[in-house]
């Protein structure tokens, strides 16, 4: 069974730094893209940073760009986010996610970071 496992988040104050990692648990083929959506509390999940796996390309939300860093390790089957600057307004559950080319969709369990004022 295929899991994804999320590690690092946590509470830091505003202007801190954290790094989550979502290490792919099992055998999956075909991934198309990994990436690390949020959820406020109270609000819609929305994506953060997502990387194809095919070339290498990344997009960001508007409001973390420039801030948040989306990077993949091919060989660990792993992807990380690298969140620097952090605000209030970061504050979430980040849920990592992983896309086959075949239409299978993976959820991560979800990590809580909070940002601190």
């Amino acid at each position: 069974q295929v899991q994804l496992v999320e590690s690092g988040g946590g509470l830091v104050q505003a202007g801190g730094s954290l790094r989550l990692s979502c290490a792919v648990s099992g055998s999956i083929f075909s991934i198309n893209t990994m990436g690390w959506f949020r959820q406020a509390s109270g609000k819609q999940r929305e994506l953060v940073a997502r990387i194809v796996t095919d070339g290498g390309s990344t997009n960001y939300a508007d409001s973390v760009k420039g801030r948040f860093t989306i990077l993949r390790d091919s060989a660990k089957n792993t992807v990380y986010l690298q969140m620097n600057s952090l605000k209030p307004e970061d504050t979430a559950v980040y849920y990592c996610n992983v896309a086959t080319k075949y239409g299978i969709v993976l959820w991560g369990q979800g990590t809580q970071v909070t940002v601190s004022s």
